[in-house]
């Protein structure tokens, strides 16, 4: 018998028949197949999240632009760019990614605070569409850039509005400790000098607060303090703005968050927009997570049941190096069998869930009850954003291969890393008879 669960992740994912599925195909078979740990992600699922901003910004003149930092895969890419996306980069890495899957230059914003001269000058020659500056400093060396390139740069200033976004400190981008954008108390004498510039020229505004936000108050808040800073850049300075970039940020369901719909939450936002005569005015917005998050999961094999006094250990052969965000911001990501067994609640135990990585760090989920069995498969899932991304081959450890699920087939969308692949780069040095 098949039904649909309230799993947290993908909206495609369910068990069937006690066996978990995702868009119709068997994880447990894809296990097999390809071996674990392996990554894998439903094309339904990223087009239905996509389909919640497209609604928002119907009869809109707005625009997506993919955060490609939450998973640059180039299938996943690929498909982004043929739904009419455009990118949010932040190295020259990043653009060759998108070029390489289709997308075009003048679709593509360049973010960061660390812009080097070398990317800058890249960037330009390909024409991207803008650059989002986030210190006075970066704003000199790309007028520099660009005049010994005889161009004229697009940029935007990212303005750090001081917003608390109610989020974990590290992924937190609109207060005035953090790292990003220009203080909001310093934008307009920023614009007057770019104003000035031989080589820029001005073309819009960014803001972003933050990631992984779950309520709609943190936005209306920058959106007003961002409309405020429109209205006098372009009656003190007479600069006109050709587009405001919102950003992204919005959260997804890790462990029964309950955030807003993107098309909800531009609802609420064009009406204050509206209300504030900037209903024509185009606007773009920089998603990632709510695009790729749920739709992802990742398979692992567990190698061993360690009990303890103070602890039960599941150890399965996924770990840090695949999956970061537990370790870096104790985040939860829910973790279920591949297969359910008959009476699972009654012989369940509370585990620890780790890696076989050589850190303490190296747990993937605390206090979870399972009833599993060494050598089961399991499924950490919401697993789509910030883990292939943010892999490393810390202990050796080759990276996982990825599968792409669409409609009941499935693609290998990249091959599990071997240990040539990782050593390819690197030399002995000579040594002396």
């Amino acid at each position: 018998m098949s039904h649909t669960s309230t799993l947290p992740g993908a909206p495609h994912l369910h068990y069937q028949n006690q066996e978990l599925m995702l868009e119709g195909v068997s994880l447990n078979s894809l296990a097999k197949e390809h071996g674990t740990p392996l990554f894998v992600y439903s094309k339904a699922s990223m087009l239905e999240a996509l389909s919640h901003y497209k609604r928002g910004f119907e009869g809109r003149n707005a625009r997506v632009h993919y955060a490609m930092k939450a998973n640059s895969s180039l299938a996943i890419l690929q498909l982004f760019a043929s739904e009419g996306c455009g990118f949010d980069i932040v190295s020259l890495g990043e653009l060759e990614r998108a070029l390489r899957a289709g997308g075009k230059a003048q679709d593509v914003i360049f973010s960061g605070v660390g812009k080097t001269r070398s990317e800058i000058k890249a960037a330009l020659e390909h024409g991207i569409l803008c650059f989002n500056v986030e210190s006075a400093p970066e704003l000199e060396v790309i007028n520099e850039v660009a005049l010994s390139l005889g161009k004229k740069a697009p940029i935007s200033v990212r303005v750090n509005p001081n917003v608390d976004a109610k989020t974990h400190p590290y992924i937190s981008t609109g207060l005035k400790g953090n790292k990003f954008g220009v203080a909001h108390e310093e934008t307009l004498n920023l614009y007057a000098h770019a104003h000035q510039l031989a080589g820029i020229y001005i073309v819009g505004i960014d803001c972003h607060i933050g990631s992984q936000i779950t309520t709609m108050e943190p936005y209306i808040d920058a959106l007003n303090k961002v409309l405020d800073l429109v209205e006098q850049i372009e009656s003190q300075l007479g600069i006109e703005l050709h587009h405001i970039d919102f950003g992204g940020g919005l959260g997804i369901n890790y462990h029964g968050e309950t955030p807003p719909m993107a098309d909800d939450l531009w609802k609420r936002l064009w009406s204050v927009i509206d209300a504030r005569g900037f209903g024509n005015r185009l606007f773009m917005v920089e998603p990632g997570r709510s695009l790729v998050g749920n739709a992802g999961v990742c398979l692992s094999e567990i190698q061993y049941l360690k009990p303890g006094e103070q602890k039960n250990f599941c150890i399965i052969d996924a770990a840090m190096n695949d999956l970061p965000r537990p370790a870096m911001y104790e985040a939860y990501h829910a973790i279920v069998p591949l297969q359910k067994s008959v009476g699972a609640q009654a012989n369940s135990v509370v585990y620890d869930v780790v890696g076989p990585v050589c850190e303490s760090g190296d747990w993937i989920g605390r206090d979870r009850e399972l009833s599993v069995l060494q050598g089961d498969l399991l499924a950490v899932l919401s697993t789509g954003a910030y883990c292939m991304s943010m892999s490393s081959n810390y202990n050796t450890r080759g990276r996982p291969p990825e599968v792409l699920v669409d409609q009941g087939q499935s693609h290998l969308i990249r091959q599990r890393e071997s240990l040539e692949d990782q050593l390819r780069l690197e030399s002995l040095i000579p040594t002396t008879p």
